[in-house]
């Protein structure tokens, strides 16, 4: 029985730090483009939608401690809405909140949005961790011919 072991892979600390910093910013740094591209709109699209959906309260560290650690993980976008939400939406009377808060449902599905935003950068981040040469290798013979493929 012949075993076949994989090489150790090299974690990459820097495009981990840029892909928390701004979704896809790590894959751009590794020289993936297209990967990034598809990483920051699928991230970025989330989020937006979430606080268009949810309102600029979807994002609260304060309120919503459990469902901030999901949502802090989109980086500096996420603590920028809390920011705003804190510093601009919550200081306002009462009734004024009332007028710019979104209730229930609307609230909540704004909330899981950005958390799934998250949650997807997390993923994301752990995949600039890791990348290596030979996991470039089989998703570029998986994509392409033996035939087609540059010579190295």
């Amino acid at each position: 029985m012949t075993s076949s072991r994989q090489q150790p892979t090299e974690l990459h600390f820097g495009p981990a730090i840029l892909a928390w910093l701004w979704p896809g910013l790590g894959h751009f740094s590794l020289g993936r483009p297209k990967r990034g591209g598809l990483i920051m709109f699928g991230v970025l699209f989330l989020v937006v939608s979430g606080v268009l959906i949810g309102g600029i309260d979807c994002v609260d560290r304060r309120e919503d401690k459990l469902w901030f650690l999901a949502q802090g993980l989109c980086g500096p976008i996420a603590f920028g809405v809390d920011y705003v939400n804190q510093n601009l939406i919550k200081p306002q009377p009462e009734e004024q909140r009332l007028l710019t808060r979104s209730l229930g449902h609307v609230n909540e599905m704004g909330t899981l949005f950005v958390a799934l935003a998250g949650l997807m950068n997390l993923v994301v981040i752990l995949d600039a961790l890791v990348d290596s040469p030979h996991l470039r290798e089989a998703e570029r013979s998986a994509r392409c011919p033996k035939e087609h493929r540059p010579k190295p």
